[in-house]
């Protein structure tokens, strides 16, 4: 799926691939674990094998940084490439994020009693679990082009309460949310929308949305995507992150599909229809296993 996309991103979008001021970042939850099905070749299922391939394909002179931090790695991707670009040291970071379905992760999910048998319905009353999904989505950042849209600051925090479960209260993915907007300089009245991690199970809504509540987020409209392609692991942070950018750009807030009747305890308007308005600044959170949290602001260019 990788090479595919890859392919496809080189053919369609005019960037310096083989350039040694162009880094490229891998995203990904579990690599190419379904490899080691029926004995296979131990070597591809290694992280570091999908990097390399990448490496290959585009002929870049430098490693290809792997992040792999559960369902924040997209977005933590994010805040690299941007701190990687004010360096100074890369003019271009190329962010790949992909995960496959395989038995090994339909399996794993399974065992904690967390999917859906239905399409999931994030942050609603009825809520019973995730769908899983999967995808490979690219993205190329720049500090030498002008874009519409503009990467701001992230931060990331781990609340350390449990290997699969979040935190109980919210603070911890709060303090992400506070330090981005204090750092970013913006208001929690500026936030256009909040494109949220949104599972669709019992402790993860609840603790956005207690963590949305924290920081006074109340008016503005949050949503989920996961009701649309399920969640898809290390690709999530790019590819929602991606159609969060689109939205921004033409001021348009989606519903959260799925969402009927509140479900969770937090102050929060969770979005119900499709609308338009205009907006500055839109606020894309994560969270994920082991108790990692991510936040991240896009904006219009002001150039």
């Amino acid at each position: 799926m990788i090479e595919t996309a890859l392919k496809q991103c080189i053919s369609s979008f005019d960037c310096p691939y083989d350039s040694s001021q162009t880094l490229f970042i891998l995203s990904t939850t579990k690599g190419n674990v379904e490899c080691l099905k029926n004995g296979g070749d131990f070597e591809e299922s290694m992280l570091h094998y999908s990097a390399a391939r990448i490496q290959a394909i585009t002929k870049n002179p430098n490693q290809v940084i792997t992040i792999s931090n559960a369902c924040i790695s997209g977005i933590s991707a994010f805040i690299m490439a941007r701190r990687f670009l004010q360096s100074g040291q890369y003019k271009q970071v190329v962010i790949i994020g992909c995960d496959v379905l395989s038995r090994f992760v339909i399996s794993g999910f399974h065992s904690f009693h967390a999917l859906s048998k239905e399409i999931c319905k994030p942050f609603d009353v009825d809520r019973n679990g995730i769908n899983i999904g999967e995808a490979c989505a690219i993205s190329i950042l720049s500090n030498k082009q002008i874009a519409p849209i503009e990467v701001g600051h992230g931060f990331i925090s781990n609340d350390s309460n449990h290997i699969s479960g979040p935190s109980k209260t919210g603070e911890e993915l709060a303090w992400c949310i506070q330090q981005t907007l204090h750092h970013q300089k913006t208001d929690a009245e500026d936030i256009g929308f909040i494109s949220a991690h949104g599972t669709a199970t019992a402790y993860n809504d609840e603790m956005e949305s207690k963590a949305f509540d924290i920081c006074r987020l109340h008016q503005s409209p949050v949503f989920s995507l996961k009701g649309h392609f399920g969640h898809t692991l290390g690709a999530a942070g790019v590819l929602e992150l991606a159609l969060s950018a689109e939205f921004l750009k033409h001021d348009f807030i989606p519903a959260s599909f799925g969402f009927n009747q509140s479900g969770v305890s937090g102050n929060i308007q969770v979005n119900k229809v499709h609308k338009n308005q205009p907006m500055q600044n839109i606020l894309k959170t994560g969270s994920g296993f082991g108790g990692c949290n991510a936040a991240i602001i896009l904006s219009k260019s002001q150039h």
